[in-house]
């Protein structure tokens, strides 16, 4: 059944609801039975009634830096090309001399751009280059330790109406353990934080040998202040290791500085 949502009918920027709230609309009306997201366009709080039940295998997550090889073999004054305020203020608290400029539209047309000479750079989610198998370009992967990406990146949230096993029966086989534990601790970060999409903030993480460690940022759109801290945790709980790190990053002055970002102008 297809679904137009607010986010696809607006070119500017609003509510992360906007890319799912009429697909949940019909998922509690019962038009549909299954929504599949990009579990970074999920906001952190579901509607009553919802749950993501599972997460396939994920791709891996973090930024891809195109027309350089590196943030620091750009020039001076370079013009990099990008939407995101989370990419803005970790930009700019890295490379203060860089011009940031908006840059939207799907990953063709942000290519084009490049290839027409309107930007120095551009900064795409290496998931979505891989998915399109459009990844030649990444010159440069960036870190995901180091540059953090958005809660969720490179993974999809298959949504359904709590209570529906018929559903569930069908979307449990997909479902991977590991990648629904990365989902599970950055959104654990997101809730703990109370983030916005007016908040820059990255939240990432890893599972190796049954822990997980987390990576978290959160930022002035401007970059002139910031917060990064990791921890790791047992990955028997992962929402209970993004709320330690969303509890460290708080305890070190991440509250004003989302309160700071909410009223950026």
């Amino acid at each position: 059944m297809p679904i137009k949502t607010t986010g696809d009918r607006a070119g500017a920027p609003g509510d992360k609801s906007r890319f799912v709230k009429e697909i949940e609309e019909a998922l509690l009306s019962g038009d549909v039975d299954l929504a599949v997201h990009s579990a970074k366009d999920v906001p952190g709080r579901l509607p009553d009634g919802l749950e993501i039940r599972a997460v396939p295998a994920g791709e891996e997550a973090g930024d891809a830096l195109i027309g350089a090889v590196a943030l620091s073999a750009l020039p001076g004054g370079a013009r990099v090309g990008t939407s995101s305020l989370r990419r803005r203020s970790q930009l700019l608290a890295t490379r203060p001399d860089l011009r940031v400029m908006e840059l939207r539209g799907n990953v063709d047309t942000r290519l084009a751009r490049i290839a027409a000479g309107d930007f120095d750079a551009i900064l795409l989610a290496l998931a979505g280059l891989r998915r399109l198998q459009r990844d030649d370009p990444a010159a440069s992967r960036l870190d995901p330790r180091q540059f953090v990406p958005a809660p969720g990146q490179g993974l999809l949230a298959l949504e359904i109406r709590i209570g529906d096993e018929r559903t569930a029966a069908s979307v449990d086989p997909v479902d991977d353990g590991p990648s629904h534990a990365r989902l599970e601790c950055e959104r654990a970060v997101v809730a703990a934080l109370e983030t916005s999409c007016r908040t820059p903030v990255g939240a990432s993480s890893e599972i190796a040998d049954g822990r997980v460690h987390a990576f978290g940022y959160v930022g002035l759109p401007d970059g002139s202040d910031w917060i990064t801290d990791s921890v790791e945790g047992d990955g028997a709980d992962p929402a209970a290791v993004g709320r330690l790190l969303a509890e460290r990053m708080l305890a070190a002055g991440a509250a004003e500085l989302l309160r700071r970002s909410e009223t950026w102008v």
